[in-house]
């Protein structure tokens, strides 16, 4: 697509982001996502438009709240400009150009549910399930020839997963299942890289942990996985099929 619709697509992405903010803060705390208005966690104050421009807004008051002077986490401008930018990468990347609706609503379940698992270390079903009934939907719109592969990559994810879980349940929780199992629905075969972008980033960062800490200490860290599958998430989208091709020419 144009650099243009780049650019409109990551307008809309900061602004959404500034919603994903109120997702991530409110989900996990059973608060409606919707009412009220954002409002300043420190002194409770409603803020006002000109207060709540996506990025601009916290840089303009120093990350701080304009009625107490608050500081304001970094955080909120971080997501903004994280999901800025997924959005503009999809749309730019996009081929054909209907995959960008297919990408967008993927990015878009991502970055909530990375900073959900990484706060609460939970991945909620309000996310997963929505998300793994838009896949099908989409894919079946978009292109009704994959979604038999679709399917079949959303259960092998899944499953693995599952049996990962099942053999050693406190290495991962059951949202960790239903996360990758959701994945695979909206990557199809690009699932596989996925998968193992998320694996080898897990393992590396808990052996870090391990090395820093012992082994015995490092055991009993828990570490969230979501975010690692989210990161193998992003890959398989921008290069999963590349790799994959690149795999099955090189060794099939």
């Amino acid at each position: 697509m144009s650099a243009a619709a780049a650019i409109g697509a990551g307008v809309f992405g900061a602004v959404f982001g500034s919603f994903l903010n109120v997702v991530i803060w409110r989900m996990p705390r059973g608060e409606s996502v919707v009412h009220p208005r954002s409002r300043c966690p420190g002194c409770g104050t409603t803020l006002r438009a000109i207060d709540n421009v996506p990025v601009l807004s916290w840089l303009m008051l120093r990350g701080r709240c304009r009625a107490c002077g608050t500081r304001i986490s970094p955080r909120y401008p971080i997501v903004e400009l994280l999901t800025a930018c997924l959005l503009a990468a999809v749309v730019l990347g996009a081929d054909p150009p209907r995959e960008a609706w297919l990408g967008a609503a993927f990015m878009l379940l991502l970055v909530p549910i990375t900073f959900i698992d990484l706060d609460h270390r939970i991945i909620p079903n309000k996310l997963t399930a929505p998300g793994a009934v838009l896949a099908i939907a989409l894919v079946a719109i978009l292109d009704a020839d994959a979604l038999p592969e679709h399917l079949i990559a959303g259960a092998a994810a899944g499953g693995f997963l599952f049996v990962a879980w099942f053999l050693y349940p406190r290495g991962m929780g059951m949202g960790d299942v239903k996360l990758a199992g959701m994945m695979g629905l909206f990557l199809g075969r690009s699932v596989g890289p996925a998968m193992l972008v998320a694996l080898v980033a897990g393992s590396l960062v808990g052996a870090l942990i391990m090395a820093r800490l012992g082994a015995a200490q490092g055991r009993k860290t828990a570490v969230p996985f979501g975010p690692f599958l989210a990161l193998g998430g992003v890959v398989g989208w921008f290069a999963g099929d590349a790799i994959v091709d690149w795999y099955l020419d090189t060794f099939a």
